[in-house]
């Protein structure tokens, strides 16, 4: 396999089912201040082909970047509501359109599947899983769908029963490419976002549903809070980082 393009939550449920964990400790990287798109992306596609040949450390990046939209490799441009609005970023990733801006925390994944089963589905279970269970460490809920993206929040005060359609906002967002069974990109949770930049779009080619932060839901969440939690779940389900 040398290259794969996949979505996200509608590949399977949130647990693993494959062997994802290595004990070879994971690179870890904040960046403190936005980084651009474009720079961030080669920098993505340079380490992917040093971690395939074996010269460089897997890696997890978290960043922000100013805001713009990307189109994924299934993107529809008539839900490109607003063109003009922010830069608009054509994309590798699986998915459609999504948001990217200050408040909204973004983990670029560079793991080597190689030496973690080459199963995509459970990788893609794994992210989401991981995602689902730092949410939980802030008494929030994450569910995923298997019809649509993303992991969900139940809202039911937005509809007369919890189970109605449109009950339900999306907090984060999930894509991802695999280049020799090494993964670039991944995902995004909303901190404190500006949600109404999502406007612009039809996020992941979804109208009937809303999105949400934990602003949003009332938390005050910093990203170095939320950094702390993402670094304690991923060790729990894909081993060590290096701290």
């Amino acid at each position: 396999m040398s290259e794969t393009k996949t979505p996200a939550a509608s590949l399977g449920a949130p647990r693993a089912t494959g062997n994802l964990r290595s004990e070879t400790p994971v690179e870890w990287l904040i960046s403190d201040s936005l980084v651009d798109y474009e720079e961030a992306v080669r920098f993505m596609e340079a380490r992917v082909e040093a971690i395939a040949n074996g010269t460089a450390r897997e890696l997890i990046w978290l960043l922000e970047h100013s805001p713009l939209y990307t189109a994924g490799t299934s993107a529809d441009f008539a839900d490109l509501l607003a063109p003009a609005r922010f830069p608009v970023h054509r994309t590798g990733r699986g998915g459609q359109f999504t948001y990217h801006g200050p408040g909204q925390r973004i983990v670029y994944v560079m793991l080597d599947l190689n030496r973690r089963g080459k199963d995509v589905r459970a990788f893609v279970a794994a992210l989401e899983g991981w995602i689902i269970d730092t949410l939980e460490r802030f008494n929030v809920k994450g569910e995923i769908r298997g019809d649509r993206v993303g992991v969900w929040v139940r809202r039911p005060q937005h509809a007369p029963g919890a189970e109605d359609k449109g009950a339900e906002d999306k907090i984060a967002a999930l894509g991802i490419r695999l280049k020799r069974w090494v993964s670039m990109h991944g995902l995004s949770i909303n901190v404190e976002p500006e949600l109404e930049h999502f406007s612009g779009i039809v996020p992941c080619g979804i109208s009937t549903y809303g999105v949400t932060s934990l602003s949003n839901l009332g938390l005050i969440v910093s990203m170095a809070e939320l950094d702390m939690a993402l670094a304690d779940t991923f060790e729990d389900r894909f081993g060590p980082i290096a701290r």
